[in-house]
């Protein structure tokens, strides 16, 4: 086989991983650090690509495509899997006839995102196997194994990421390889299997239980599970890019490095934690391993001694387990680089809003006007940032329009006026349009304000369902705000759309919808700066 060796992302490795698997469906919704999988995928021939409304949606799309033959990958950072999670649960039943692989990149320590969620729970909860690459090369191997798997065993797969693993860079062979032939698609009809009727679920829920047997049997002779015994009283089980800290730190400790995370094998973790006195579960996040290997009867030690909040580093893990070994851990770094970093001391530099930013209008007006503001996810939610200070709640994607009805309800008549909603034009696609149904049908009073600077800025600049463009530059149909305001009922005199770079005709119209104490929808335009440049060059 010839090959050449690249430096790639592990998001870059998994649409490179997918395409050689001859995958011709890719879907999505824009999440850090998930982003750069499909604006990766976009780029090859072949292949169809679509930034959907959201998660959910998503999936929905990816599993049509499998289920009428053809493979199918869907990706999403943790909080979008929250969103899939109904299609998710039943698509296990369903089973696939394509493969169909589902990409979830958790984010630790939450450089970009709302919490600190391990998918892994997901996977147990489904009962759906799940892989868990260590590097960029087993991201590109692992996703392609991933789409046999799941054929045949009748399953979609998971594939989980993380931030590191997402963004970091390593070698990957690329390989000179033409797409397999895959058999032609088509739609069978399948009732008993795709039709979840309660009668045809419970036979459906058998197999499922049948298939997670079959497959947790198998795993000694999947290639995805690492056996490196050593001459040692110290045995680790870890995963994903704490493999790699370990193997930095602790080089001649035994490891299990699982790259199946779920379903586990008691044969195999039994072969290796009998040949050690001491076992450690090393895992980012919560103690997912811990726990099971916990009920299957071993002693190990995890979370008492590494942090359960936050990621993992090799100094984190050298510190917390250092007394365990005989021989001291492998530091790479002179006494005097270690000197001079303890020393160093940067400035804090909190994030904030952009200069020329058009959403610094209206966070300044609302801070002035004093207004309770339920916000929302994106860029925009540094107007919670000094000095505009001006949000005071921010929960999940298209929160905002529900929580502003909860305080309106709370407040009472008297307080009708006072709580407002903040949603992005790309939140409101994913999400919002739903809560401003929900707030015309129960008669709510509530001012929805969307801000709008034509793309979703937060996750690279990527076109959405009211900018007028696909995912490939495609011109296609932006939506009306006004129409969509008339549709659910608003009267047109309550629908404005209004200049961000007017600050004066932002207030005015504003104030003008407040006092109508009538649900209303204002929509302040402005381009985001860093996407006008983009466009300028």
């Amino acid at each position: 086989m010839v090959f050449t060796t690249k430096l790639l992302s592990g998001n870059e490795a998994i649409a490179l991983g997918a395409y050689e698997a001859g995958v011709k469906v890719g879907t999505g919704y824009p999440g850090t650090p998930s982003t750069q999988i499909l604006e990766v995928l976009t780029t090859f021939q072949d292949v169809y690509t679509e930034w959907s409304v959201n998660e959910k949606v998503a999936f929905e799309v990816a599993l049509g495509a499998s289920l009428a033959g053809v493979r199918a990958l869907v990706t999403m950072k943790h909080v979008g899997l929250n969103v899939a999670a109904d299609p998710l649960f039943t698509s296990v039943y369903t089973g696939v006839k394509g493969g169909l692989v589902i990409v979830v990149a958790d984010d630790p320590d939450m450089h970009s995102s709302q919490n600190e969620q391990d998918s892994r729970h997901y996977a147990r909860a489904a009962k759906i196997p799940m892989l868990e690459p260590a590097d960029s090369e087993e991201a590109r191997l692992f996703t392609r194994l991933a789409f046999e798997l799941s054929e045949q065993y009748d399953t979609p797969v998971l594939l989980r990421s993380t931030t590191r693993l997402s963004h970091g860079k390593s070698i990957v062979k690329v390989e000179d390889l033409k797409r397999p032939i895959l058999p032609q698609p088509g739609f069978t009809r399948n009732i008993a299997k795709y039709v979840m009727v309660p009668s045809n679920a419970r036979k459906r829920h058998q197999a499922v239980e049948e298939r997670l047997l079959r497959l947790s049997l198998a795993i000694p002779s999947l290639p995805f599970n690492l056996i490196e015994k050593q001459p040692s009283q110290v045995g680790i089980i870890t995963s994903g890019v704490c493999y790699q800290y370990v193997k930095e730190v602790f080089p001649e400790a035994a490891v299990l490095k699982l790259g199946l995370v779920w379903p586990l094998s008691l044969e195999q973790i039994r072969d290796f934690c009998n040949h050690y006195e001491n076992l450690f579960c090393i895992e980012e996040l919560d103690g997912f391993f811990e726990t099971e290997l916990k009920a299957f009867g071993f002693k190990v030690k995890g979370k008492e001694l590494l942090p359960v909040t936050g990621e993992y580093s090799p100094s984190i893990i050298k510190e917390r387990l250092a007394g365990y070994f005989q021989t001291k851990p492998v530091d790479h770094r002179s006494r005097q680089t270690q000197a001079s970093l303890s020393e160093l001391k940067l400035p804090p530099r909190p994030p904030a809003l952009c200069p020329g930013c058009p959403h610094r209008t209206i966070f300044k007006i609302l801070a002035e006007l004093g207004l309770v503001v339920a916000g929302d996810i994106g860029c925009y939610t540094l107007g919670v940032m000094p000095p505009f200070s001006a949000m005071d709640t921010c929960v999940e994607m298209g929160g905002s329009i529900g929580l502003a009805q909860g305080i309106e309800l709370a407040e009472g008549p008297e307080g009708q006026s006072k709580a407002v909603a903040v949603i992005g034009d790309s939140t409101f696609a994913h999400s919002g349009i739903t809560g401003l149904i929900n707030a015309a049908y129960n008669k709510r009073t509530s001012v929805i304000i969307v801000l709008d600077n034509n793309t979703t800025a937060m996750t690279g600049m990527q076109p959405n369902p009211f900018s007028g463009q696909r995912i490939n530059g495609e011109s296609t149909t932006a939506i009306d705000y006004r129409l969509l305001g008339q549709a659910v009922g608003l009267q047109d005199e309550n629908i404005r759309l209004v200049d961000a770079a007017r600050p004066e005709e932002v207030l005015t119209n504003l104030k003008e919808l407040l006092a109508t104490k009538r649900l209303s929808l204002l929509v302040v335009k402005g381009p985001c700066m860093i996407w006008k440049r983009k466009q300028k060059k």
